[in-house]
């Protein structure tokens, strides 16, 4: 009697945990196209990070930020496929050669990736500094100061108008933006 009891509660927590996990694809979609710059790549991203969250779901504390806890599983995923990326590739000359000049290269990420990751993750994630840095794994004053270059640079770019207009007001980029999430999280 107390293994069947048990076995229920394991299958109520796994179906708690499935049905939070899902509440959070869009959340993980947007931080993965952060990071990747790109949409395919980045839905493989939040997958595998899905994937990963769903195995280790018997070390997650019920309780606990779940959305932090899949974002770091998520940029720990991101960093550990760049850092392999690199021993997988051929050396092609040509392309390291071309590497050495710089280019003006509009699709280029405006900021840093560091500084990049701070600033969705504090600005647009809603995340507390702290729950940034652990995201991170750096320390609470690394992610503020990030944040914080971050936003004077996006300031300086806006006030030099180095950035291309559709002539749409901004209200329009964010109804948007929230129709998209809306459709994401109604597509469950």
């Amino acid at each position: 009697m107390a293994v069947i009891r048990e076995a229920d509660r394991s299958a109520e927590a796994d179906r708690r945990f499935q049905r939070d996990l899902v509440q959070l694809i869009p959340h993980l979609r947007a931080f993965a196209r952060t990071l990747c710059g790109d949409a395919a790549a980045a839905d493989d991203l939040a997958q595998d990070a899905m994937l990963k969250a769903w195995d280790a779901r018997q070390s997650f504390q019920m309780g606990t930020n779940m959305k932090a806890w899949t974002f770091m599983i998520l940029r720990n995923q991101f960093y550990s496929e760049k850092r392999r990326s690199w021993r997988q590739s051929q050396l092609d000359q040509e392309a390291a050669e071309r590497t050495l000049i710089a280019v003006d290269d509009p699709s280029a990420p405006v900021l840093p990736d560091e500084q990049r990751e701070a600033l969705i993750l504090v600005g647009a994630g809603g995340f507390a500094y702290e729950e940034a840095a652990a995201i991170c794994g750096c320390a609470v004053g690394t992610v503020k100061s990030r944040v914080s270059r971050a936003r004077r640079a996006v300031q300086a770019i806006l006030e030099a108008g180095g950035f291309a207009r559709d002539g749409k007001p901004a209200a329009d980029a964010m109804r948007s933006i929230l129709a998209d999430a809306d459709r994401m999280s109604g597509a469950r």
